[in-house]
C-alpha cells in the first residue's frame, strides 16, 4: 500500500513556508483629506485677506472702496499715496521716523543684553538657570495690560512718562527681553562647550568670549530675534498710546489711529497710510529672511 508524500520542494534541508498574505491597508477616507485641505484652505484665506484688502484698496479711489472693497482697482491709482505723504500733519513721515528711531533702539538695547544673559546663564549650574528661565517666563506669560499701569507708575517716578526713552525702557523691560533671553538660550545649548573652555585655557576672558565668539556663533538666533521684535515693537499700539499720550508723540500705528474721524473716514486715504506703514516691516523681512530661515532651521535641529 503506498502513502502519499508531499511535493513541497526542500532547499538545503528546510522547508520554505508559503508567503504570509499581504496586509490589507486600511485606505484614507476620502472626505478626511478634503477637510483638511478645505480647512487649511480657510485658514490660509483668513490670514491672506487682510493683507489683500490693504493691497487693492491702496490704489482705489474713495467710491470704488465704498462700493465694492474686495474687487481689485479698476483703473488703479496712486493718489492716496500721494494724498497720505501730503498730509498737512506729517502723519506718515513722522509717525515712520518715530516708529523707526523707537524700534532700531530698543532692539539694539535688547539683543547684547538678552544675548549677554544667556551667555552668564549657560554657565551658571542647572538649578538656577532653571529659576531665572522661570521668572522671565513670567514675562511671556502675563498679558501687558496687566502691567502696563505699574509700567506708567515706574516711568513717571523716573521723569520719563511721556518720552520715547521711556517707551523704548519700557520696550526692554518688558517681554521682549524675556523672548531674546529665551531664544538665546535654546541657541547657546548646541554650542559645545570646549570651545568655550579652549577659550578660557587661552587666557580670553568671559566679555572677551562672549564678543569675539558667543556672538558670531549667535548671528542665525540673532536675525531671528531681530525680525519677530521689529515687528512687534513696529505694530505695538498700546505702549505708545498710553506712555507717549496723543499730546506728546506717536509712532505709525498711533497715526493710524489719528487717521479714523469721528464721523467721517476717508478710507482712501487711510489705506495708503497702511500701505506705507507696511513697506518698511516687509523690506526688512526681506532682507532678513535668508538669516531668519537659517535661525528656525538651526533651532529646529539642534
Amino acid at each position: 500500500m503506498s502513502t502519499s508524500t508531499s511535493h513541497r520542494p526542500i532547499a538545503h534541508g528546510r522547508t520554505t513556508t508559503p508567503p504570509a498574505a499581504p496586509v490589507r491597508r486600511r485606505s484614507r477616507r476620502p472626505w478626511a483629506g478634503r477637510g483638511h485641505l478645505v480647512a487649511a484652505a480657510l485658514l490660509t484665506l483668513a490670514f491672506v485677506s487682510p493683507v489683500y484688502l490693504t493691497i487693492v484698496n491702496a490704489f482705489k479711489t474713495q467710491d470704488q472702496i465704498v462700493r465694492d472693497p474686495a474687487a481689485p482697482p479698476a483703473p488703479p491709482t496712486t493718489h492716496n499715496l500721494s494724498d497720505a505723504l501730503a498730509r498737512p500733519d506729517r502723519i506718515v513721515q513722522i509717525g515712520l521716523t518715530n516708529s523707526a528711531v523707537t524700534v532700531a533702539i530698543s532692539v539694539l538695547l535688547i539683543i547684547p543684553l538678552g544675548a549677554a544673559l544667556s551667555f552668564w546663564l549657560s554657565r551658571r549650574s542647572a538649578r538656577l538657570r532653571r529659576i531665572v528661565l522661570a521668572a522671565f517666563a513670567a514675562g511671556l506669560m502675563i498679558p501687558p495690560a496687566v502691567v502696563l499701569l505699574p509700567t506708567i507708575r515706574v516711568l513717571t517716578f523716573l521723569h520719563l512718562d511721556h518720552t520715547y526713552p521711556g517707551l523704548v525702557l519700557a520696550n526692554v523691560g518688558g517681554g521682549y527681553l524675556s523672548f531674546a533671553v529665551f531664544v538665546y538660550s535654546g541657541f547657546l545649548r548646541s554650542i559645545p562647550g570646549e570651545i568655550i573652555e579652549a577659550a578660557t585655557v587661552d587666557g580670553a576672558g568671559s566679555l572677551r568670549i562672549w564678543r569675539t565668539i558667543v556672538m558670531p556663533l549667535l548671528r542665525p538666533a540673532t536675525a531671528t530675534v531681530t525680525i519677530f521684535l521689529s515687528l512687534w515693537i513696529w505694530n505695538d499700539f498700546m505702549n505708545p498710546q498710553f506712555i507717549l499720550g496723543p499730546l506728546h508723540g506717536q509712532t505709525i500705528t498711533t497715526g493710524l489711529y489719528l487717521s479714523v474721524g469721528q464721523y467721517s473716514t476717508n478710507y482712501a486715504q487711510l489705506f495708503g497710510v497702511m500701505f506705507l506703514a507696511a513697506v518698511i516691516p516687509v523690506a526688512g523681512y526681506l532682507a532678513l529672511q535668508k538669516q531668519f530661515i537659517a535661525g528656525l532651521t538651526s533651532g529646529a535641529t539642534k
